[in-house]
């Protein structure tokens, strides 16, 4: 393999590992963008849409389709916990929000454990997501599930691109996440905008957990914790509230983990997620705004 085709082979499981990560840190800033609230039961999304897509694919449905259920099992655990979890407490102190959302969030996974027991399970997928296609003899490989990850996450996120810029419901979350009091004041039904939100926001998860489950091959009620933290950085490294923010970050932190594993030596590739976690810290110390956000004001 020459020094180019390893280079590209690393570019494109950096483009595969970014657009989970994207779109997973998108639907944590859309909420925030209007919540100000870190949705810490994002990542149990993933895990109902997971479930949801291995149980359907198991009763004998087309994998296509039982994704496009699972997704909206997804959609309908998020606008539940927004409607039951959420808005009742909604204008309560940030710290009230927060412990909210992490009690949602063993509630959710203990469900999980209690429906489906603790024990992984195997996620049946086509057999062309597993085929392999290769490129120069074998030196560039890339499987049927980097390239679903990767047009799925495109094709996804600019249509959330257009809907948040050309719809009157895109337009008016934008405006909540401006000022939600003035929102309201012209008119707009906040009730309507916020389940919205939590609904792409959950669709996004519930996606990326599909996604997630076919690349490791399992799903487990725990699955939706590391990605969340990953998403979490990304947020925070593109800004946190921007959806732009959320993508470019989302995308640069997964090339920064395949450039670690990729290109440094073994006894620092082990310290991959410390290493992630340490630019977390010097973004907040010296860049709170993230890269779309010089200053401290977040917005969508």
């Amino acid at each position: 393999m020459t020094d180019l085709e390893f280079i590209l082979q690393q570019a494109i499981n950096a483009i595969s590992l970014g657009s989970l990560y994207a779109m997973v840190a998108v639907g944590l800033s859309m909420v925030f963008g209007i919540l100000r609230m870190t949705n810490f039961a994002h990542g149990d999304m993933m895990m109902a849409g997971s479930y949801a897509t291995v149980l359907l694919t198991v009763a004998g449905l087309p994998f296509g389709v039982a994704v496009v259920c699972g997704v909206g099992v997804s959609v309908l655990v998020g606008v539940l916990a927004e409607r039951i979890a959420y808005r009742p407490v909604r204008g309560a102190p940030d710290v009230t929000l927060l412990l909210t959302s992490l009690a949602l969030t063993y509630v959710l996974e203990n469900l999980a454990i209690l429906i489906f027991s603790s024990s992984p399970r195997a996620m049946p997928l086509p057999d062309w997501m597993g085929e392999v296609y290769s490129f120069s003899d074998g030196a560039i490989t890339f499987t049927g599930i980097d390239l679903c990850a990767t047009v799925l996450a495109l094709c996804s996120l600019l249509g959330l691109g257009w809907f948040v810029t050309r719809t009157t419901t895109g337009l008016g979350m934008r405006a909540a996440a401006e000022d939600m009091a003035a929102t309201a004041l012209v008119g707009l039904n906040l009730n309507r905008l916020i389940v919205t939100a939590f609904a792409i926001a959950s669709g996004f998860a519930g996606l990326a957990g599909v996604l997630w489950a076919a690349q490791s091959g399992v799903v487990d009620p725990g699955m939706g914790f590391s990605p969340l933290l990953k998403a979490f950085v990304a947020a925070i490294v593109g800004g946190f509230g921007s959806i732009a923010g959320a993508v470019m970050g989302g995308y640069l932190l997964g090339a920064l983990e395949i450039l670690i594993v990729g290109f440094a030596p073994p006894e620092i590739s082990s310290y991959r997620d410390a290493i992630v976690f340490a630019l977390l810290i010097l973004f907040l110390l010296f860049r709170p705004g993230g890269l779309m956000r010089p200053n401290r004001e977040i917005k969508l």
